[in-house]
């Protein structure tokens, strides 16, 4: 990427929710192929290093449980920082000048995010990841995604560099993903496919992350763009498919534990509709328990079944 572009596109704005991205050519909308056995379908542009993506994990795992059986999403990336040559902003001009933006977010949106990472070993490109991405998807889309959800907790709650290859093949390990075929498609089809989200996004118009597509089977669409409070999503998806059915959510540990292994304080929260402190009330009980693990973090706690 050749063009010079501002800093705020990596800076999360709080008051829209928003990472934003330089405006891109303007395209014709492509609405793509739905899930053939499920009414909607979410077209989903992201990346790696979102700060405000992250802000919206609570949204998303609790509209998987709730309404699962009702769409399929699909993940694109985003290319939010293609690397530092691209930014000559004066004042927020090298990778220590989002340190305290990304804390800002964190706070804004209840989700722990850790900016120390870009004092003490700033990444260089969110594309790495974002290939990788694309290269774990070629292998088995669930692994992919457990793979995804790894690097953000590396690179928000642990200050892992996920731009280097090193933080990649760990998530990767842990992903129970095929590391010596991530690496062959890393090198090789990945790339290309990554291309082709950067492409598609322009032609969708997609100005920042999150940007959430809802389209039906008659091709109506719906937008979320930015950090939107959860009935913003059930509104959303109602307006397209008004038989859903809310799928009852568990709130006993086992279950949500059984289905997402690791949670932040904020995510229990939401899912199961309590405030944050009665929710850190409970896993710190469970936690005493010996059921799930404790993993802390400057700006809170990852929460993590033990096996």
């Amino acid at each position: 990427m050749s063009d010079v572009v501002n800093l705020n596109t990596l800076i999360c704005n709080p008051v829209t929710g928003v990472c934003e991205v330089p405006e891109p050519e303007s395209g014709v909308c492509d609405s793509g192929v739905l899930a053939k056995n499920k009414p909607i379908r979410i077209i989903y542009y992201t990346d790696p290093i979102c700060s405000a993506c992250w802000g919206i994990e609570p949204q998303l795992r609790k509209l998987k449980l709730e309404y699962g059986d009702y769409y399929e999403i699909e993940y694109k990336m985003g290319g939010l920082l293609p690397s530092w040559e691209c930014y000559n902003d004066e004042e927020l001009g090298k990778p220590a000048d989002i340190a305290h933006h990304w804390e800002e977010a964190g706070s804004y949106y209840g989700m722990p995010i850790d900016g120390d990472i870009w004092l003490e070993d700033p990444l260089s490109s969110s594309y790495p990841p974002s290939i990788a991405f694309k290269a774990a998807q070629m292998q088995d889309e669930e692994k992919a995604l457990r793979f995804f959800r790894r690097m953000k907790e590396m690179v928000f709650l642990l200050k892992k560099n996920i731009s280097k290859w090193e933080w990649i093949e760990k998530a990767a390990e842990e992903a129970e993903l095929d590391l010596v075929q991530l690496n062959k498609d890393f090198e090789g089809d990945a790339q290309q496919l990554f291309e082709e989200d950067l492409k598609s996004g322009k032609q969708m118009n997609v100005r920042g992350f999150p940007t959430l597509f809802f389209t039906d089977k008659e091709g109506n669409r719906l937008v979320l763009f930015g950090v939107r409070p959860y009935w913003e999503f059930e509104e959303t998806l109602h307006a397209l498919c008004p038989q859903a059915v809310k799928h009852p959510v568990t709130k006993t540990h086992e279950g949500l534990f059984d289905f997402y292994p690791s949670l932040t304080t904020h995510e229990f929260a939401v899912i199961t509709d309590r405030h944050d402190n009665d929710a850190l009330e409970i896993l710190n009980e469970l936690h005493k328990l010996k059921y799930i693990e404790k993993c802390l973090s400057k700006r809170g706690a990852l929460w993590i079944k033990k096996n």
